[in-house]
């Protein structure tokens, strides 16, 4: 992504950010609230206009194309506050999101707890499993990148090291790239090979996550912690 402004209507909330995300790699997009985390990772999936700059995967121009033919470049969006189906089972939820031969019994091997829970109706399922199901339903279109909004927002501690340890996993067995806007600091950390940091729409750091989750002045610069 090279010089992506974007925005709702007249109002540009992210300015000029570049931002790369290599084959197999974790990059944990990092800032306070409202400093357009979310806005890149919706423009990058195709639901927000770009106003200008450039997107690509694999040097295949993405910026513009509807969302249905970005995620057909292998990209899919594990969205903020899951947005499963809540009037559809477990079962039909992942069936949704099925592509290319995608099969439901490999992601119910990665969470057990979703062949348990098959035929329950989203309404009826924990935060955390709400949150297994979003991964899981991403899962199935079978993507090469991942891009993951807050995902331990409202989780219980246990339930989050549970989702970094999935992340990891991912990565190892499936070779995916991840993209992770993440409020908290520990969990992004734990799972990314580098970060970027936004402040007010503008990217003012980038590096690795080492350096990163050493350096304090920087982490009470840009995120208050």
């Amino acid at each position: 992504m090279r010089g992506l402004t974007a925005g709702y209507g007249g109002l540009a909330v992210v300015r000029d950010v570049d931002l790369r995300v290599a084959a197999g790699e974790a990059v944990a997009l990092l800032g306070r609230n409202g400093a357009g985390k979310t806005t890149t990772l919706l423009t990058i999936a195709g639901a927000l206009p770009i106003r200008s700059g450039s997107i690509a995967v694999d040097g295949r121009p993405a910026a513009g194309l509807p969302s249905y033919r970005i995620a057909r470049l292998g990209l899919s969006l594990i969205p903020q506050g899951r947005r499963i189906f809540p009037a559809l089972s477990v079962e039909e939820n992942l069936t949704l999101g099925a592509r290319r031969g995608a099969v439901v019994g490999t992601v119910q091997e990665l969470f057990p707890v979703l062949a348990e829970r098959a035929r329950v109706f989203g309404s009826n399922l924990s935060g955390g499993e709400q949150q297994m199901l979003a991964i899981g339903r991403a899962l199935m279109t079978q993507p090469r990148l991942l891009l993951m909004d807050e995902p331990s927002e409202g989780l219980a501690p246990q339930v989050v090291r549970q989702i970094g340890e999935l992340v990891g996993r991912l990565r190892r067995e499936r070779d995916l790239s991840i993209l992770i806007a993440e409020q908290n600091l520990a969990l992004a950390l734990a799972v990314a090979d580098r970060v970027y940091v936004l402040e007010r729409g503008e990217v003012v750091h980038e590096g690795t996550a080492a350096a990163f989750g050493e350096d304090r002045a920087l982490q009470r610069r840009y995120l208050g912690v």
